[in-house]
């Protein structure tokens, strides 16, 4: 019998790993019912918000930045220009490299789709104060760069 989330290895007994690893996935699946009704996916987002971010990036960047692999960006961008969410254009310099930048509409459907993770992570954080919450994020930023 499998034990619910919360009990035995999936409660607090377990390891620290698999708990990061199933709270990420608790939380895509949140982020991925709030996105549904706008037909964006968590992955599509995370292309969104650092392309706004880090504008002049290369695919392999945001790859990089949004934790994808360059097939999946690659895939997320070809499908992002043929909705009008994005365009290419010539780097200013080097006329070969193509830069990504959100459209008009890309902007206002990435606004839509913070209003509704937003509500996620306030939803998530509601029973921690913001010291808490600021310690959380400060560990967790910690643990992604080895410092921990």
């Amino acid at each position: 019998m499998i034990p619910e989330v919360g009990e035995r290895k999936r409660g607090e007994d377990g390891y620290l790993g698999y708990l990061l690893r199933q709270a990420a996935g608790a939380y895509r699946h949140r982020v991925e019912r709030a996105l549904a009704g706008l037909e964006v996916t968590a992955p599509q987002f995370a292309v969104m918000t650092m392309l706004k971010a880090y504008p002049g990036q290369s695919s392999a960047d945001i790859a990089r930045l949004a934790l994808l692999t360059p097939q999946t960006v690659s895939v997320i961008i070809s499908n992002l220009e043929r909705a009008g969410t994005i365009r290419r254009q010539p780097h200013g310099v080097h006329g070969r490299i193509l830069q990504i930048e959100l459209s008009e509409a890309g902007l206002a459907l990435l606004e839509r789709c913070r209003v509704q993770v937003h509500a996620v992570e306030r939803e998530l954080t509601k029973a921690v104060s913001q010291a808490e919450e600021g310690t959380i994020r400060r560990w967790l930023v910690e643990v992604a760069k080895g410092e921990v």
